[in-house]
């Protein structure tokens, strides 16, 4: 029997946060609008509208260089349980259509419709009916792509933005592939691109022209998938939510706080927000760890976890003057929270600190 020839559509909201603010206050439209922290609080954007991104300001950019390229700008701070109320909403969509959905974020997914009936099977209709249905109840836009497999399904969303579908069918994907820049392949950074560049390598057909072997010599295992890609081959598989394995919450401070103390009184109000979080969850019988996240002015960060079995404010506490006394710095960011139903869930009360080595900073966190 032959298989079943997949249908993966790319789901991505435009500027999603910015477009929750601009649905609840019409009057935001047509003025450029962000969403991030404020610039003279070392503020960073998470979104913004595309009137803003026609004077270059785009998301991870620092608020006060956004400020300085779009002096009109108007930047909100997040309201992020209004998004994740969005999200949500956009996500009972989807899985009306398959249970086979990828969150990626909250406003972007991936959707496997390979086996769903709905719209006579059709990803095509499937997508446009996707997104009528999320702006009529949402009441904001999503772009989408349709295509057999996740690569080319993500670069097809992207490609009528904003409020778009494209679709890229299967006797398609070989010539769509072959004209994208090779920058389009996910992985491929800045200083990839530059190193494909000075091999000559511009756009996914050049890169056809080297034999794997050569690209894994230049690459490593990286290699393969640029091999791959370039060919428009993935087969990875739409992966469902996966179990929640933590819950938690953090803040980053405005201002750094620089004792301990200082830390522990915010410490304690993170362990409320916590306990909230859990009981909406109903996972206070998963608890198996507890741990307190740290992140120093100078932007290293440390994690401290014990074993127990609930939350408990001492214990906290405790975590947390473990963790401070590793820089003694000024801290940027807290976090609290619990580790859920573990392999290696301790039946002992004993009680256990514990380091773990941070990769990217080859510390202990």
């Amino acid at each position: 029997m032959a298989a079943l020839a997949r249908k993966i559509i790319h789901c991505d909201c435009d500027c999603f946060y910015a477009s929750v603010e601009m649905r609840d206050d019409p009057s935001l439209r047509g003025r450029p609008l962000a969403v991030g922290g404020r610039p003279e609080h070392r503020g960073v954007i998470a979104t913004c509208n595309y009137e803003a991104r026609r004077f270059g300001v785009h998301s991870a950019m620092s608020s006060a260089l956004a400020m300085r390229k779009c002096p009109d700008l108007l930047i909100m701070p997040p309201s992020m349980e209004k998004y994740r109320t969005a999200s949500r909403q956009i996500m009972a969509i989807y899985r009306d259509y398959t249970p086979v959905v990828e969150p990626l974020s909250l406003d972007e997914a991936y959707l496997d419709v390979s086996a769903a009936t709905r719209c006579q099977g059709s990803a095509t209709l499937m997508a446009a009916e996707i997104r009528e249905r999320v702006r009529e109840t949402v009441g904001v836009t999503v772009s989408a792509g349709v295509a057999p497999n996740k690569f080319v399904a993500k670069i097809a969303s992207d490609w009528n933005k904003p409020d778009g579908l494209f679709v890229v069918r299967p006797h398609e994907v070989d010539a769509f592939v072959a004209a994208l820049p090779v920058r389009k392949i996910f992985g491929v950074g800045k200083v990839t691109a530059a190193k494909l560049e000075q091999l000559g390598i511009e756009t996914c057909q050049d890169l056809r022209a080297w034999p794997l072997l050569e690209l894994h010599q230049r690459f490593g295992a990286f290699g393969r998938r640029l091999h791959d890609l370039s060919r428009g081959i993935d087969r990875r598989a739409v992966e469902p939510d996966q179990e929640r394995k933590s819950i938690s919450v953090e803040t980053t401070y405005v201002t750094d706080l620089q004792t301990l103390e200082a830390c522990a009184a915010q410490i304690r109000e993170l362990a409320e927000q916590l306990d909230a979080r859990i009981e909406r969850a109903g996972a206070r019988a998963a608890i198996r760890k507890l741990y307190v996240k740290i992140r120093f002015a100078d932007f290293q960060r440390t994690t401290v976890e014990c074993v127990a079995g609930a939350t408990h404010l001492p214990t906290f506490l405790t975590l947390l003057e473990k963790g401070f006394a590793r820089r003694a710095r000024p801290v940027r960011l807290l976090g609290v929270g619990v580790r859920l139903e573990e392999d290696d869930a301790a039946d002992s009360a004993q009680f256990v600190l514990f380091d773990k080595e941070d990769p990217q900073h080859g510390a202990a966190r």
